[in-house]
């Protein structure tokens, strides 16, 4: 959502190291979105895991993985390639990478709440987790996250001139939304989502946590996915005070290479890990999700080898 600058101090050395860590940007993002577009494909291709509802919330989870990392990676590019970009451009790029910023916290909330219904409703959970209401939470997610940023866009075009959004910014959500009411309302809307989302966590860990004391193998399985669930919103959390992180490294850390090399790890730490993870956790782990990949990479392969 908020990236800094990655040009380097401008001597030719550092243009290349600044290019390399550019490469490794891309190389990383490129590997994960297509170890997650091969998942994507094992989803759509096998009705079994369409018509369940936690695949499906684990598909959507991919998805939304794979709008942010390319979104965040361009930027970063941006940012070394130009600097700065026209303000609607920017706009265009900055509104889908924070509605799927928001959307990741939200859809672990709603995994870890199936997993609650899974082991301690049973026999109401095919009742109350259907694919049709899967959907529609999924719906909802977008709706709330999008209409927690439509404000920002009505602040912004009611106080901003005309020739601002002609103007060149460096792409970041605080050089486009400079109101104060902005910052005060996304600040608020964060604190606001990560509390509901970590109530949720809580309360579901420790409801199957007291359904797993009864030796159910199932239960205690359902606990680890949704401490799982928490460690992904803990670096959701990082991403949300990413800019805080950010203004404090520009006190602390003089300007030039040291800087640039910060920048590069907090950004992959922050943007690129947490993509990385949501693959191995959720697809690797699961024991019918990587029946169906190694099928689909069989099947893949075959061709070839002949």
């Amino acid at each position: 959502m908020n990236l800094t600058t990655v040009g380097g101090s401008g001597t030719r050395a550092n243009f290349f190291t600044d290019l390399g860590k550019n490469v490794i940007v891309v190389i990383l993002g490129i590997s994960i979105n297509s170890v997650n577009a091969v998942m994507v494909q094992t989803f759509t291709r096998h009705h079994i895991l369409r018509s369940n509802p936690r695949y499906i919330l684990y598909f959507h989870l991919v998805l939304n993985d794979m709008i942010q990392l390319t979104i965040s990676i361009s930027l970063y590019m941006f940012a070394f390639a130009l600097g700065s970009i026209p303000v609607f451009i920017c706009l265009l790029l900055i509104l889908p990478a924070i509605i799927s910023t928001i959307n990741t916290p939200l859809n672990l909330a709603v995994m870890a709440t199936e997993c609650f219904m899974s082991i301690c409703f049973p026999l109401r959970y095919n009742n109350i987790c259907t694919v049709k209401r899967t959907y529609i939470t999924i719906g909802l997610i977008w709706a709330v996250s999008s209409l927690s940023v439509l404000p920002d866009v009505f602040i912004l075009v009611a106080t901003e001139q005309q020739h601002f959004f002609l103007s060149r910014v460096f792409c970041e959500s605080d050089s486009v939304f400079r109101s104060s009411y902005s910052k005060e309302k996304t600040n608020a809307v964060h604190f606001f989502f990560l509390v509901l989302v970590w109530l949720v966590l809580f309360y579901t860990y420790f409801r199957v946590l007291l359904t797993a004391k009864a030796a159910n193998a199932d239960a205690t399985k359902a606990r680890n996915t949704i401490l799982l669930h928490a460690f992904q919103v803990l670096l959701c959390t990082m991403t949300f005070v990413q800019p805080f992180l950010m203004q404090l490294l520009r006190n602390l850390v003089p300007q030039g290479p040291g800087i640039v090399s910060l920048y590069f790890t907090t950004f992959v730490i922050i943007q690129i890990f947490p993509r990385f993870l949501s693959p191995v956790i959720y697809g690797l782990r699961d024991k019918t999700f990587r029946k169906y990949l190694s099928r689909y990479c069989i099947c893949v392969q075959t061709p070839a080898v002949q």
